[in-house]
């Protein structure tokens, strides 16, 4: 089985000099077809940093990042884009809905941008709008939804078509508790059905849906392991 994602020795420096920020020293990962990675660390330990490589939005300044084989860093700008609108769905901690676009046309616009026929793209938009249960919300605009419902939009958007990778940067942190699990379910699901994942997270119990953890510290992995069982998991080993 051949890995969707693959971080080599991956280091990213920002600045030069005494000024140099090492956002991330040497990290390796590896992420399978059906896997769910969470990322997790304290603030300014490289989570967001690594997300943003993984998924082909900022470059290593040294090692390599492959996703579904493919090396991101020596291809050009066009095909790296396409690469991500084809492959990769991504989740932002600050949403990056286009305000002047409804939630329906937010989520179908990288289907329409990587040539989807418009009435398939909506189709494909209302289906996933649907699963994070903001189907009603599909002709609003951003600015008339509160942050609860452009967060499930914003993660619609990133799981809209045949996305072989997600990546969720703090994807619950506007809802409420119910609706932080449901996506989770949601996320964990894509990722059963043959996508592979990674979380960034700081609770544990968000954590526990992943197959593996990753703990980063300025920049470096720490540590890595297995998910703590679920509440669910522990009733049902003392029954």
């Amino acid at each position: 089985m051949n890995p969707v994602l693959e971080l080599r020795n991956v280091s990213r420096v920002h600045g030069q000099g005494d000024a140099a920020v090492h956002a991330l020293r040497g990290v390796s990962l590896t992420v399978q077809p059906g896997e769910l990675v969470a990322v997790m660390g304290p603030s300014g330990s490289g989570k967001s940093t690594l997300l943003t490589i993984a998924g082909g939005l900022d470059a290593a300044t040294e090692g390599a990042v492959l996703v579904e084989g493919v090396e991101l860093g020596p291809l050009p700008a066009k095909a790296r884009a396409a690469l991500r609108r084809r492959a990769v769905g991504y989740v932002f901690q600050d949403l990056n809905l286009v305000p002047a676009l409804t939630a329906a046309e937010n989520v179908a616009l990288p289907r329409e941008l990587d040539g989807v026929p418009g009435r398939q793209a909506r189709a494909d938009a209302l289906a996933v709008l649907a699963e994070v249960d903001v189907l009603e919300l599909a002709d609003r605009f951003p600015d008339e939804m509160s942050g609860g419902q452009q967060q499930r939009v914003a993660i619609a958007r990133a799981l809209v078509g045949e996305r072989r990778l997600v990546l969720a940067d703090e994807p619950t942190g506007a809802l409420d508790s119910v609706t932080g699990e449901a996506v989770l379910r949601l996320l964990r699901s894509r990722c059963d059905a043959g996508a592979a994942g990674v979380l960034v997270t700081h609770e544990a119990r968000h954590a526990g849906w992943a197959d593996r953890v990753v703990f980063l510290r300025d920049g470096i992995v720490v540590d890595e392991t297995g998910p703590s069982p679920q509440p669910e998991q522990l009733l049902g080993s003392r029954s």
